[in-house]
């Protein structure tokens, strides 16, 4: 039984142990879960991930209630089916899925999913980060995933789906990215959602000049029939290995010009860095690189954040994970057995 302290990072420390538990097949105990939040504990986005992969694993649970600070994870085996997770209001549907994909990508056979909820939230990678970005660097490791927005959810209404096609593989292939390669293009979309259409556009012209981007290159989307209002802004730089996304989301209080220029300092100091994957993306590859016992990339200064999801890592696949700089904001994160 693997010991964990959640008071050391938020939901995505859980979101890690019960991933690579599944995959593993190794028990754990979280004590402290989300210790140093504001509403600590698990709040129903959590229990909607540990659900669902009790389901995949046909693992035993105990803890799993609104407010718990202690979970025990005892998975079973994975096994590949049609799955159908309602998160309810905004809470995240891309935190859930990012949590039982990778089982399901080693899984007996092909699965389906289909989650309702949040697909722009702050604090959590949207459905085109996961579309444009995550699976095809995943599809480079051998899997096949089809990930579909059908209906946006912006929070706090929420409503949105993702369906999902998984077609899995025997093993995952390490990857490396060690550049990024000539750069392509860069665009930008703004998403409205019961929002007038002058504020994307505001948001548009800013990124406009900041990037220098032509009138061709911006888009505004305008959502049918939605079921909340919401705002996201997303800067797509594509390269010749990879394509890197860049969002921030409009706020109470926030103008469209400030949410602009937060997109903008974030994709910026990524062309500058000249580095192969932003501060996000290195986060989200560490797991399926651990999994498939070696990778590497490069990208900028890595995050707390990045420190104790790798050590937590550690503590189920017997890899090293380790970080040296390059230069000024640039590293590289090797992954090896």
């Amino acid at each position: 039984m693997i010991e964990i302290d959640g008071a050391q990072g938020g939901g995505q420390l859980l979101r890690t142990a019960l991933t690579l538990s599944m995959v593993t097949g190794e028990p754990f105990t979280m004590t402290g879960i989300r210790a140093g939040r504001s509403r600590p504990g698990l709040m129903r986005q959590h229990l909607t991930a540990v659900d669902a992969a009790r389901q995949v694993s046909h693992a035993s649970v105990a803890g799993a209630e609104p407010g718990s600070r202690q979970l025990v994870f005892t998975p079973g085996g994975v096994r590949a089916g049609d799955f159908q997770f309602a998160i309810g209001t905004a809470g995240s549907t891309t935190l859930v899925l990012q949590t039982i994909l990778p089982a399901l990508c080693l899984a007996d056979g092909p699965s389906t999913i289909r989650l309702e909820g949040g697909t722009h939230n702050p604090l959590a990678p949207p459905a085109n980060f996961l579309t444009d970005t995550f699976a095809p660097l995943l599809a480079k490791m051998g899997t096949s995933t089809d990930i579909r927005l059908e209906r946006h959810g912006f929070y706090p209404a929420g409503g949105g789906v993702l369906q999902v096609k998984v077609v899995p593989v025997s093993a995952l292939q390490p990857l490396h990215l060690e550049e990024r390669g000539a750069l392509q293009a860069v665009s930008a979309r703004a998403l409205i959602s019961g929002i007038h259409d002058s504020v994307a556009q505001r948001e548009l012209n800013v990124v406009a000049r900041r990037l220098q981007l032509p009138p061709d290159a911006l888009e505004l989307r305008a959502i049918s029939q939605p079921l909340g209002p919401g705002n996201a802004l997303s800067v797509r730089v594509a390269c010749e290995h990879l394509v890197e996304t860049f969002t921030a989301f409009g706020e109470r209080g926030v103008s469209a010009e400030q949410v602009a220029e937060r997109v903008c300092d974030e994709a910026q100091a990524y062309l500058k860095a000249d580095v192969a994957t932003g501060v996000h993306l290195a986060d989200q590859l560490l797991l399926p690189m651990a999994l498939a016992g070696g990778g590497s990339f490069t990208t900028m200064a890595p995050s707390d954040h990045s420190y104790s999801n790798a050590a937590l890592i550690q503590k189920f696949v017997a890899v090293d994970i380790d970080y040296e700089e390059l230069g000024a904001n640039r590293w590289r994160c090797v992954i090896r057995k």
